[in-house]
Formats: structure tokens, C-alpha cells, sequence
């Protein structure tokens, strides 16, 4: 296979979690790096999980992560009749046979062996019978695995997996329903779509002697394998819900940024040098499979808002200023994206994510002012009333047109007024946003307006004027 063609095969019975995104984005990247083609396939075969509910939320986070498919998504419930003619293909040859066992005899010799501490496999009790379709009995299609020997997997990662063909029992291909199962399914689909390289997690290496197996058994190409290690939590253990988030669209509701999203999925597990923030369109050509590691990675929350926090300085406003709308207008604040646009330089460089982004910047649209009550008790006190009430005296004389004229009366008036910066600073700053974290105190007051700061400082000093402190 000279063409790279990869595939994400997710199965539609839940939301797209972090692990599952991961391996779409080490095969688009792998694909996008090699000039191949990347093919979505939705295994839909679990007809009593699977929903197509799942399937939108799948292909809406495949979306918003920016993970485009060349072909697809097909579906495997629309091509049943296809996997049937391959097993019927493999009936007629006798790599595979039809079994009859009930399932209360194989429950009974399942728990035999697992009585006696062996490994649960068929016996291949129906293997020769030469049973066929009018046998007047429900029956299942098994492949006749060889029963000696080794099928090994030369995966591109791990290196050579040896599994002995003694310990594979002779899997069934279709069900009683006539219902394709999952490993038959995967080596017709990826045979068929041409997929060269199959990269996913490693918890499917189990999978991969049986599929070997059948493609094998129908004379089919074997594409090469990379099984991906898991990933974990920060306490070392498995990934699951008590570690945070899951689904890959609840950080795009908590603020994360698609890019910085792709960027730290890539990250466990790819490594670039010491680089930990990449482009996108860097990924694309930087990607391969030597660099990705074999030892699980650790998911971290704070490692992702940090390479967001990154990402959130360079984003552009185009892109960037309909997420700060968006979250504003839930907040019920309308504001043209002009506006908000004019904001980014001066708040993006302190905000982690879009949620605090906004946050920051709710203030500067509304005409109250959400005081940090902490804050304002502490700061807001008795004696700092005249000067407040001066500074708004003074700004309502100055020019806001420019920054420097800003900051030139407000010196001025530290002068007339013989204190300190700090002193008429801090008040300032709690009068304007609330709390005393904020940008650049004239850049505030430029970006809120003559008279918004004119107000919100008088309003402040009649606060500090009846404090009890």
C-alpha cells in the first residue's frame, strides 16, 4: 500500500471521550504528515447501545476539534449484507463453519475450565460436522483458527507481539441473528477502505492476532498496527469521570480553545523536543509515529489550561471574538463583536480560557459594577472618600481619547492631593472593576469611557463615605 490511509472507527454509544479524540487526531495528523487520506467510520453494529444521538455528538466534536475526513463517515449497519458474503466466501472454502452448541453447553464448559484455572476458549466441538444452513437449528459462523503455531503482530511501537494460536479459541464471525461481530466487521471495512495503518489504543492489541487471522483467512492485505499506550490520570490510575471532564465537549463549554485542545492531546504521548505549543499547521507536518512513546501519558487539567492560556494570546480576534459573544450573551450582555475585538489586547494576555475571557471583559458592558465585597470592605474605607471623589472631578474635565492624558491628570491630581500612587491606585481599581486585579489601570479607564469611570468612581466614593471603617 504505497498510499498512508488511516481511519477513526468510533462505536456511537456514548460521547467522544478524551482517549477516543486522542486517536482520531494520531490518525488525521499521521495521515495529514504522509499526504494520505483519513476516513471516519462509524461502528454502529452494538444495535442496543448504539444511538444516533451519539453519532452527532461523535461527529459535532470531530468538528469543533477541527478533525476533517476525506471519506465518510460510513456506517457498518448499512453494509451487513457485505460482511455476510465475505463469511459465506469463508463457508465455502472451510476456513470457517457453522456451530449449533447451545449456549447453556458452553456456559457449562466455561465454568468447568474456569473451575479447573484454565483459560475459557471453544473446543471446536462443531469445527468438523459439516453442519449447513437448513440444519433446522439456530447457528452461529466461527472461523476455524489454526490450532497450532503463533500469529504475531509487527507493531510499529511495540515491536514484534508473539500470541500462540493454542490460546485463540475459533471466535464467532456472525451471530445466531445473522449480525456480523466486531472483529470481523474491522478487517473487512479496513480492507475495503484500503486503510494501511491501523493506530489505536493499546487495549485493542488483543484484538489484533484475531484479525490477523481473518485477514489471512481471506487472502486479504494486513495493514500495519500501532497500539497507542492509554492514558491516565494524575493519580496514575486508568482515565474515567472522577478525574475531571471526559467528554471533549464539555471543555469546549468550560473555555478550552479546539487548538489548544489538539495541541495537548497530541502532547501525551507525541514529543517534539522540549516544544510543548504547537500550530496546528506545525502538527501537520511534525507528526509521525518515531516520536510518539510507548509508556502511558497523564491526563493534567492544568497542563491543558496552561497550553490554552498560551493559545489564547495568538488566537485570532476573528475566530476568538464570537466565543467571548457567545459567553457574554448567555450572561445576558449584548456587544458588538467590534467592541469586544477592541478588548482583546488588553484582557487576553491574563485570561486561561474563553469563560474567564469573558468574565473579565462582562464589566466593561454593563453599568453596574459586581464588587468583590471582600475587597471593597477592605479598600473601600472612609478615608480614601475625598480623593475618589476628586479623581472623578478631575476625569470628568480630561481627555479620554488617548491613554497618556489619562494617566498625566491622574498624577497631577497625586500631586494636588500629596499622596502616593498606591494610595489612590488600588481604590481606583475596585471602583472601576470590582476586585483589584484588573490590566493596566489607564487602560481600564480608556477602554471603559469618560463617563462609565466618572460614574462608577462617584458611586465608589459614596460607598467609602458611609463605611464604618
Amino acid at each position: 500500500m504505497s498510499e498512508v490511509r488511516t481511519r477513526f472507527a468510533p462505536s456511537p454509544t456514548g460521547y467522544l471521550h478524551i482517549g477516543g479524540a486522542r486517536t482520531a487526531i494520531f490518525n488525521w495528523l499521521y495521515a495529514r504528515s504522509h499526504g494520505g487520506k483519513f476516513v471516519l467510520r462509524i461502528e454502529d453494529t452494538d444495535t442496543g447501545r448504539s444511538t444516533e444521538d451519539s453519532i452527532n455528538q461523535i461527529i459535532d466534536a470531530m468538528k469543533w476539534l477541527g478533525i476533517d475526513h476525506d471519506e465518510g463517515p460510513f456506517r457498518q449497519m448499512e453494509r451487513q449484507q457485505v460482511y455476510l458474503d465475505y463469511a459465506e466466501r469463508l463457508l465455502k472454502e472451510g476456513k470457517a463453519y457453522r456451530c449449533v452448541c447451545p449456549k447453556e453447553e458452553l456456559d457449562r464448559k466455561r465454568e468447568e475450565l474456569l473451575k479447573a484455572g484454565q483459560k475459557p476458549k471453544y473446543d471446536g466441538a462443531c469445527r468438523h460436522k459439516n453442519i449447513q444452513a437448513d440444519c433446522g437449528q439456530p447457528y452461529v459462523i466461527r472461523i476455524a483458527t489454526p490450532p497450532v503455531g503463533v500469529t504475531v503482530v509487527d507493531d510499529m511501537l511495540r515491536g514484534t507481539v508473539t500470541f500462540n494460536n493454542e490460546e485463540l479459541d475459533d471466535m464467532i464471525i456472525v451471530r445466531a441473528d445473522k449480525t456480523p461481530t466486531y472483529n470481523f466487521c474491522v478487517v473487512v471495512d479496513d480492507a475495503e477502505m484500503r486503510i494501511s495503518h491501523v493506530i489505536r489504543g493499546d487495549d485493542h492489541l488483543a484484538n489484533t492476532p484475531r484479525q490477523i487471522i481473518i485477514y489471512k483467512a481471506l487472502g486479504l492485505p494486513i495493514p500495519k498496527f500501532a497500539h497507542v499506550s492509554m492514558i491516565l490520570g494524575k493519580d496514575k490510575a486508568r482515565l474515567s469521570k472522577r478525574h475531571g471532564a471526559m467528554s471533549v465537549l464539555e471543555y469546549r463549554d468550560k473555555g478550552i480553545l479546539p487548538g489548544a485542545m489538539v495541541n495537548y492531546l497530541v502532547r501525551l504521548g507525541w514529543s517534539h523536543g522540549d516544544r510543548e505549543v504547537f500550530t496546528i499547521d506545525e502538527l501537520k507536518k511534525l507528526f509521525d509515529l518515531d516520536a510518539v512513546g510507548k509508556s502511558a501519558a497523564c491526563f493534567d487539567e492544568d497542563k491543558l489550561g496552561w497550553i490554552n492560556s498560551e493559545y489564547m494570546k495568538t488566537e485570532p480576534a476573528e475566530s476568538l471574538a464570537p466565543l467571548v459573544s457567545e459567553q457574554l450573551s448567555a450572561r445576558g450582555i449584548n456587544a458588538a463583536l467590534a467592541d469586544i475585538v477592541k478588548l482583546l489586547p488588553m484582557l487576553r494576555q491574563r485570561s486561561r480560557t474563553v469563560l474567564d475571557l469573558a468574565s473579565g471583559m462582562a464589566g466593561f458592558f454593563t453599568d453596574e459594577v459586581v464588587f468583590d465585597q471582600q475587597a471593597a470592605g477592605k479598600i473601600l474605607v472612609k478615608q480614601v472618600a475625598p480623593a475618589l471623589t476628586a479623581l472623578a472631578d478631575k476625569l470628568g474635565k480630561s481627555d479620554f481619547s488617548k491613554v497618556e492624558s489619562i494617566e498625566s491628570d491622574f498624577k497631577a491630581l497625586l500631586e494636588e492631593l500629596g499622596i502616593k500612587l498606591k494610595d489612590l491606585a488600588q481604590p481606583t481599581r475596585v471602583a472601576l472593576t470590582g476586585g483589584t486585579v484588573s490590566p493596566g489601570l489607564f487602560e481600564v479607564m480608556a477602554a471603559l469611557g469618560k463617563d462609565k469611570c466618572v460614574s462608577r468612581i462617584r458611586k465608589a466614593a459614596q460607598m467609602a463615605e458611609s463605611s464604618a471603617v
